[in-house]
Protein backbone atom coordinates (compact mmCIF):
# COMPACT_ATOMS: atom_id res chain seq x y z
CA UNK A 1 0.00 0.00 0.00
CA UNK A 2 2.76 2.44 -0.89
CA UNK A 3 0.61 4.45 -3.27
CA UNK A 4 -1.89 6.79 -1.52
CA UNK A 5 -4.48 6.19 -4.26
CA UNK A 6 -4.21 2.41 -3.91
CA UNK A 7 -4.60 2.75 -0.17
CA UNK A 8 -7.72 4.89 -0.56
CA UNK A 9 -9.15 2.41 -3.07
CA UNK A 10 -8.56 -0.38 -0.54
CA UNK A 11 -10.12 1.69 2.24
CA UNK A 12 -13.18 2.30 0.04
CA UNK A 13 -13.53 -1.46 -0.53
CA UNK A 14 -13.29 -2.03 3.23
CA UNK A 15 -15.97 0.60 3.85
CA UNK A 16 -18.25 -1.09 1.30
CA UNK A 17 -17.93 -4.41 3.13
CA UNK A 18 -18.41 -2.91 6.60
CA UNK A 19 -21.57 -1.09 5.49
CA UNK A 20 -23.07 -4.50 4.69
CA UNK A 21 -22.59 -5.98 8.17
CA UNK A 22 -26.11 -6.37 9.55
CA UNK A 23 -27.14 -4.78 12.81
CA UNK A 24 -26.44 -7.18 15.69
CA UNK A 25 -23.57 -8.84 13.83
CA UNK A 26 -19.79 -8.36 13.98
CA UNK A 27 -16.80 -9.40 11.93
CA UNK A 28 -13.03 -9.23 12.22
CA UNK A 29 -10.32 -7.21 10.54
CA UNK A 30 -8.82 -10.42 9.18
CA UNK A 31 -12.12 -11.69 7.75
CA UNK A 32 -12.51 -8.48 5.77
CA UNK A 33 -8.91 -8.68 4.53
CA UNK A 34 -9.35 -12.31 3.46
CA UNK A 35 -12.61 -11.49 1.69
CA UNK A 36 -10.87 -8.73 -0.24
CA UNK A 37 -8.11 -11.15 -1.22
CA UNK A 38 -5.38 -9.62 0.92
CA UNK A 39 -5.37 -11.93 3.92
CA UNK A 40 -2.21 -10.49 5.41
CA UNK A 41 -3.66 -6.96 5.54
CA UNK A 42 -5.78 -7.14 8.69
CA UNK A 43 -3.77 -4.24 10.07
CA UNK A 44 -4.57 -2.16 6.97
CA UNK A 45 -8.27 -2.90 7.55
CA UNK A 46 -7.72 -1.49 11.05
CA UNK A 47 -6.24 1.67 9.55
CA UNK A 48 -9.29 1.93 7.32
CA UNK A 49 -11.54 1.65 10.36
CA UNK A 50 -9.57 4.46 12.02
CA UNK A 51 -10.23 6.62 8.95
CA UNK A 52 -13.88 5.60 8.69
CA UNK A 53 -15.04 8.22 11.17
CA UNK A 54 -14.34 10.90 8.57
CA UNK A 55 -16.45 9.43 5.77
CA UNK A 56 -19.48 11.28 4.45
CA UNK A 57 -21.47 8.04 4.34
CA UNK A 58 -21.72 6.29 7.72
CA UNK A 59 -19.46 3.28 8.29
CA UNK A 60 -20.50 1.10 11.28
CA UNK A 61 -16.90 0.60 12.41
CA UNK A 62 -18.07 -0.57 15.85
CA UNK A 63 -18.98 -3.90 14.21
CA UNK A 64 -15.35 -4.72 13.34
CA UNK A 65 -13.37 -6.47 16.07
CA UNK A 66 -10.21 -8.48 16.41
CA UNK A 67 -10.28 -12.22 15.64
CA UNK A 68 -11.11 -13.04 19.26
CA UNK A 69 -14.08 -10.69 19.48
CA UNK A 70 -12.27 -8.04 21.49
CA UNK A 71 -12.87 -4.31 21.13
CA UNK A 72 -9.24 -3.51 20.32
CA UNK A 73 -10.24 -0.48 18.24
CA UNK A 74 -12.24 1.25 20.95
CA UNK A 75 -9.64 3.96 21.52
CA UNK A 76 -10.34 5.29 18.05
CA UNK A 77 -13.90 6.11 19.10
CA UNK A 78 -14.82 9.29 20.91
CA UNK A 79 -15.36 8.51 23.71
CA UNK A 80 -13.84 4.99 23.72
CA UNK A 81 -16.93 3.62 25.52
CA UNK A 82 -19.10 4.49 22.52
CA UNK A 83 -17.95 1.38 20.64
CA UNK A 84 -19.32 -0.88 23.37
CA UNK A 85 -22.44 1.25 23.73
CA UNK A 86 -23.19 0.97 20.00
CA UNK A 87 -22.80 -2.82 20.10
CA UNK A 88 -24.99 -3.10 23.20
CA UNK A 89 -27.65 -0.96 21.52
CA UNK A 90 -27.74 -3.67 18.83
CA UNK A 91 -28.25 -6.41 21.43
CA UNK A 92 -24.64 -7.59 21.67
CA UNK A 93 -23.39 -8.23 25.20
CA UNK A 94 -19.87 -6.97 25.90
CA UNK A 95 -17.98 -7.80 29.09
CA UNK A 96 -14.51 -6.39 29.75
CA UNK A 97 -14.05 -5.39 26.09
CA UNK A 98 -14.98 -8.88 24.89
CA UNK A 99 -18.10 -9.69 22.84
CA UNK A 100 -19.93 -12.50 24.59
CA UNK A 101 -21.09 -15.39 22.42
CA UNK A 102 -18.85 -14.05 19.65
CA UNK A 103 -19.49 -16.95 17.24
CA UNK A 104 -23.26 -16.38 17.45
CA UNK A 105 -22.82 -12.76 16.33
CA UNK A 106 -20.00 -13.43 13.86
CA UNK A 107 -20.66 -12.44 10.24
CA UNK A 108 -18.17 -13.73 7.68
CA UNK A 109 -18.12 -11.69 4.47
CA UNK A 110 -16.67 -14.66 2.56
CA UNK A 111 -19.83 -16.61 3.37
CA UNK A 112 -22.37 -13.78 3.29
CA UNK A 113 -21.17 -11.85 0.23
CA UNK A 114 -20.30 -12.93 -3.28
CA UNK A 115 -17.46 -11.21 -5.11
Amino acid sequence: MKDKRNQQDFFDLVFQVVRQIPEGKVTSYGAIARYLGIGSSARTVGWAMNASHHQKEYVPAHRVLNRNGQLTGKFHFNPPESMQQALEKEGIVVNEDQVQNFQHHYWDPAVELAL
